[in-house]
């Protein structure tokens, strides 16, 4: 379904609302309460956010400021989902409202794991960008090319696409490279493709984030009406707070390269809730995007890895070609690839930082959420 027509077929969804059994809560008749309207307002935001996202075009979806909109989404999310955990805390040690929600914080704790993963992918693509930084300073603004600069840029695409080549037949192959959230340690390797910190929190050698999403994703399932009634309509809202969760860390490991990534994860969810709809046309349109036959078998569908091996592949092809002395049409050819390899890299340089942080800042507020909701449990 395309964009648009999604959107529209979204909005319609949230104006019957009130009609749907699976979001109403039992008002006796008369006019619904603070409580309910504002489990009915997480549910709407939820929906406007995920349809704001899948109104993205195709040159948008899954590139890096489309990743920033999909983690605020996050964020929103996650900071009004614990206003309505607070306001409910009279429920929080009671069954079944305390089992939903250690459920939830327990799929949480499994999240932090991908946020790890994410960054040393981040890392990985910034060791790539560091690649594309020699041949583009190497060639850019130079008076006339000569061979130097020629032979030190093919130098660096043929190390950019070997580390490329390398990750793509083996997720696995940097694993190694700890990255941590909660510790600043200056110790420093070297390797073919740059520094990495080495720091402890970070996963496994044989973590797997497929299977890190299967478990998110295990016993994910709707609430029954009697489970609603029981806790005054708190369970959809874990249960609405449980998926955006594990989307957000499917999509995310889609887009940047981690440990044996895959995208075979089930989604199913029943389109009555106002939500369903943009999480699953979101779910598609990513599926979709990976069976391209252009993006079989990448590292990540980060629409910028697409961009960095084009840009690589042209200026090989063109560096093939080149014999000395330049021509001045050859010469002009150069240029213009430089230029379209310089908008790349410095997409990169400008987006990769604040997407860390990001998704730093994403896996500081599970843990913050987390705590609070068990001190409030007790």
């Amino acid at each position: 379904m395309p964009a648009t027509d999604f959107s529209t077929f979204g909005r319609s969804i949230l104006s019957l609302r009130r009609d749907q059994q699976v979001h109403s809560m039992e008002s006796g008749g008369h006019e619904g309460t603070s409580h309910e309207l504002e489990l009915e307002a997480f549910q709407k935001q939820v929906a406007e956010r995920f349809n704001d996202l899948a109104s993205a075009d195709s040159d948008q979806l899954l590139s890096i400021p489309w990743i920033h909109k999909l983690l605020e989404v996050f964020l929103s999310c996650q900071e009004q989902f614990k206003s309505v955990v607070s306001k409910n805390k009279g429920l929080l040690n009671k069954s079944p409202a305390d089992r939903y929600v250690m459920e939830y914080y327990e799929r949480s704790v499994k999240a932090l794991d991908v946020c790890n993963a994410i960054r040393d992918g981040i890392e990985l693509i910034r060791q790539w960008q560091k690649q594309l930084e020699i041949v583009y300073y190497a060639l850019d603004n130079q008076r006339s090319i000569g061979e130097g600069q020629i032979r030190r840029s093919m130098k660096a695409l043929i190390d950019l696409a070997i580390g490329m080549i390398d990750e793509k037949e083996s997720n696995s192959s940097f694993a190694h490279r700890n990255r941590s959230f909660g510790r600043n340690n200056a110790q420093k390797d070297n390797n073919s493709l740059g520094q990495f910190r080495s720091l402890s929190w970070s996963v496994s050698r044989n973590w797997s984030a497929t299977k890190q999403l299967q478990a998110i994703g295990q016993n994910l399932v709707a609430p029954k009406n009697n489970e609603i009634s029981a806790t005054n309509g708190l369970a959809t809202a874990v249960f609405t707070m449980s998926y955006v969760l594990y989307f957000v860390m499917w999509t995310l490991v889609a887009a940047i390269p981690c440990q044996d990534r895959g995208l075979q994860t089930h989604f199913h969810v029943t389109r009555q809730f106002v939500w369903a709809a943009p999480v699953l046309t979101l779910h598609d349109r990513i599926l979709e995007e990976s069976r391209k036959r252009e993006r079989k078998n990448v590292c990540g569908l980060l629409r910028e890895i697409n961009k960095i091996e084009m840009c690589a592949r042209h200026m090989n092809e063109l560096t093939d070609t080149i014999h000395f002395p330049l021509s001045e049409e050859k010469e002009g050819e150069v240029k213009q690839r430089v230029q379209e390899l310089g908008i790349v890299y410095y997409g990169l340089k400008d987006g990769l930082g604040p997407l860390e942080r990001q998704v730093r800042e994403v896996f500081h507020r599970i843990v913050r959420s987390r705590t609070e909701g068990l001190d409030s449990i007790g």
